[in-house]
């Protein structure tokens, strides 16, 4: 009897790991051919029969982003983040981007970041943040991001694009400097046209309050005095 109990055990766990590994290669063969929407039943049941299956996560958001569901690809990716171990840069920078798709500049600012942080050669993340900077006018950093997935990626086919738009804001920030400097010098220039006119008036004006005066200043007229003086 618990010879037979055993066996019947042994046959239920290897049926569910069977149908948890199919439902994964199911899942796994349907997205690799670019069929998002069938595989999400299969991705589904996967995560559900095997909760540590960071592939079958990372899978399974990338096509409800393919289907248009961001927010449920988002809460994917979050459920499964903090364990993703050598796919956490996979997984933060994929965040990112559904955040971007969304509009939530800062949040996939933020994501970009965290897969930085855990691989620094994801060039993928370098070109991610510096699409997110751009759009928050953080332009100095953008192209340090830009630079930066250029040198990881000299060959990137978004190369050319991405050095014309570096160029055109150097020279946009050089135009800018040149602006200050003539700004610059015209208000210095002017400064000093007033203090020479300053200085000139207040000449002319110590020049008339200062000069020397006769006996009779302050006075229009002289009285006469006739008459001899008494000593009392």
């Amino acid at each position: 009897m618990k010879k037979n109990l055993c066996a019947v055990l042994i046959l239920v766990l290897a049926s569910a790991w069977c149908f948890g590994q199919d439902s994964f290669t199911r899942g796994e063969n349907l997205f690799m051919q670019n069929k998002p929407q069938e595989a999400v039943i299969y991705l589904e049941n996967s995560i559900t029969e095997d909760p540590a299956h960071v592939q079958a996560f990372l899978y399974l958001g990338i096509a409800y982003e393919q289907i248009g569901r961001t927010d449920e690809a988002i809460a994917v990716y979050r459920q499964v983040l903090g364990r993703a171990g050598d796919l956490t840069a996979n997984i933060a920078n994929n965040l990112g981007n559904a955040y971007f798709k969304k509009g939530s500049i800062t949040e996939a600012e933020t994501m970009y970041t965290q897969a930085l942080e855990a691989d620094r050669v994801y060039a993928a993340a370098w070109l991610g943040r510096a699409n997110t900077r751009i759009q928050k006018g953080s332009l100095r950093d953008a192209i340090s991001d830009y630079e930066q997935y250029l040198r990881l990626e000299p060959r990137s086919s978004q190369g050319p694009s991405i050095e014309r738009l570096v160029a055109y804001i150097k020279a946009e920030f050089a135009e800018a400097e040149r602006q200050r400097l003539v700004a610059e010098e015209i208000a210095r220039a002017e400064a000093e046209r007033r203090q020479r006119l300053l200085d000139e008036v207040s000449a002319s004006l110590q020049g008339a309050a200062g000069a020397s005066q006769g006996l009779s200043a302050g006075a229009e007229d002289v009285e006469e005095y006739e008459g001899e003086f008494e000593l009392e």
